[in-house]
């Protein structure tokens, strides 16, 4: 509800309507209302309850810098931390599955769909072969806001006449992936911290679409006034 604009930024969250709403009693609502709280999505009145949170568009430019370092490196340590080819088994067949894809193009709305899973699944793997719990920790922290992960301003694409973005993302989970298999941690973590940064050039797209607005958490967004 909160990232499809049911409420809008600084509205109070109303916990005695939504109790029936949402079919939940009091008690786990104020558990969700919390963990919402503490994921980033609201924030917490003086004088009790809650409030929806409003993110400025530097705040999702910083999310997303934070994802690329964090991901650059689970990228390098992956890449330190490789001690068989063998299991780099699962992330290339992921990325050939994107090729795939890719190659095909059967459906421009099915294509897109398909590639968010696809493409979620190697950025969930490449943390995987980090090997570091403590990493998959701090970059969970970072996920929760909807436009920070990988996926976020993919569906606008399909106003795009050509999947240009999708073409260069996937160049870079290939070089990304070569790195790693040649043990280059550094080259891993430069490209990975290249590839988070597409999400930028692609929400300044995205900006430009009328699917904006269907993006989860667009309406959280404050845009600059005109001036």
């Amino acid at each position: 509800m909160l990232l499809k604009g049911y409420f809008r930024p600084g509205e109070r969250i109303p916990e005695l309507s939504l109790v029936p709403r949402v079919g939940v009693s009091r008690t786990p609502l104020r558990l969700a209302l919390s963990k919402l709280e503490h994921e980033g999505l609201l924030e917490r009145r003086s004088k009790g309850g809650f409030v929806v949170r409003q993110f400025t568009l530097a705040e999702i430019h910083d999310a997303i810098e934070m994802r690329g370092v964090l991901e650059g490196t689970a990228a390098r340590l992956a890449a330190e931390r490789l001690s068989d080819r063998s299991e780099l088994a699962e992330i290339s067949t992921c990325s050939a599955q994107i090729d795939a894809l890719l190659n095909e193009v059967p459906s421009r709305v099915a294509a897109l769909k398909d590639y968010m899973v696809l493409n979620e699944r190697f950025h969930s793997l490449l943390l995987s072969l980090a090997k570091s719990a403590m990493l998959r920790r701090s970059l969970e922290q970072i996920l929760v806001l909807p436009f920070a992960s990988p996926n976020p301003f993919v569906l606008t694409q399909m106003e795009s006449p050509e999947f240009t973005g999708l073409f260069l993302g996937q160049e870079h989970h290939r070089a990304i992936l070569e790195a790693i298999e040649n043990r280059e941690g550094t080259r891993a973590e430069s490209l990975t911290r290249e590839h988070a940064r597409l999400a930028r050039r692609n929400l300044n797209a995205a900006l430009q679409t009328p699917g904006f607005s269907s993006v989860p958490g667009a309406p959280l967004i404050k845009f600059p006034e005109a001036v």
